[in-house]
């Protein structure tokens, strides 16, 4: 016969193997260390992602460090040496980390504002131009992000090739490698290049927004600009939010509890949570590492590209 004592005897068992379980990884585990690539300079990175930062830490008991990556080859790099157990990564730098064998999982990606779960790339132009079309644009200047960015590299390559032109480089007159999306709209207001390449995925959720809510863009007679000096002339077919993903070597309590803190920081900590998009997401998705399968074929295509550039 089962008795209450027997059923809260088990109960029991079962808690302090649970608390038993944790303190193994908290003594294992003494400091998370959290990567994220900078899509805007580096200060803004830090006011945006230290307070969600601080919550995590108070979520897993445990110290989260956030480090704020030059790109996003030091995440790849960083989750391969286990230097880094948390990652935020672009939809094409997680799947070179994938093919590249990086022991890596995604547990989650963003909610958009409106419950979708994906963004665009685009090619911005100035307004005052006269550009309305890629095939206006050879022998121009072309501002990309970083050669592992999604947005800012891999899937306006892919675009191209969609348009007729397998070789960007040979294209248009100069492409340069901006090292941020922020930097990308930098060169582009600033005349460097006359097309950029970035993540969109409204009107008020982009880089492009996020740098005129914060005055960063300005005209030659330094007046702030404004969404209406820009133009988009090529949007891609939706690619999916970037994923979130831990070490897999991390162990599974801690895997379950890193994802639960990210499912409720919406609720738990709404202010953290929206400072990360300024209000624009709506909650964290819960993903698996299978949801970027097609990003991997599309950064076999892109490597196949620049294979035939070079034979």
């Amino acid at each position: 016969m089962i008795t209450r004592r027997i059923v809260l005897a088990g109960a029991a068992a079962l808690a302090f193997t649970a608390s038993a379980s944790a303190q193994d990884w908290k003594s294992k585990y003494p400091e998370l260390t959290f990567a994220v690539v900078p899509a805007e300079n580096a200060s803004g990175v830090t006011e945006r992602w230290t307070p969600f930062v601080a919550y995590l830490s108070k979520e897993l008991g445990t110290k989260v460090t956030l480090r704020i990556a030059n790109d996003y080859a030091a995440v790849i790099e960083g989750q391969r040496a286990g230097n880094i157990h948390i990652a935020s990564y672009g939809s094409a730098s997680f799947a070179r980390a994938r093919l590249t064998g990086v022991k890596t999982d995604a547990f989650a990606n963003d909610i958009n504002a409106d419950g979708s779960t994906g963004y665009y790339s685009v090619f911005f132009v100035k307004a005052s131009s006269a550009y309305k079309s890629i095939d206006q644009l050879k022998g121009k200047n072309l501002g990309l992000v970083d050669p592992n960015s999604t947005s800012g590299n891999n899937v306006p390559r892919f675009e191209l090739d969609k348009l007729g032109i397998s070789d960007a480089d040979g294209y248009f007159g100069k492409v340069v490698f901006t090292g941020s999306h922020e930097n990308a709209m930098l060169a582009l207001s600033q005349g460097t290049v006359e097309v950029a390449a970035n993540q969109w995925t409204n009107d008020n959720d982009s880089t492009l927004a996020q740098m005129l809510l914060k005055g960063m863009l300005k005209s030659a007679d330094g007046s702030p600009m404004k969404k209406d000096d820009f133009r988009i002339i090529h949007k891609s077919a939706p690619i999916i939010n970037g994923p979130y993903a831990y070490n897999s070597d991390l162990p599974a309590d801690l895997k379950a509890a890193i994802a639960k803190a990210f499912a409720e920081a919406p609720t738990k900590d709404k202010a953290a949570f929206d400072r990360l998009s300024d209000g624009q997401k709506k909650g964290f998705n819960p993903a698996t590492t299978k949801d970027w399968d097609g990003t991997i074929e599309l950064i076999k295509f892109v490597d196949n590209l620049r294979k035939k550039k070079a034979s």
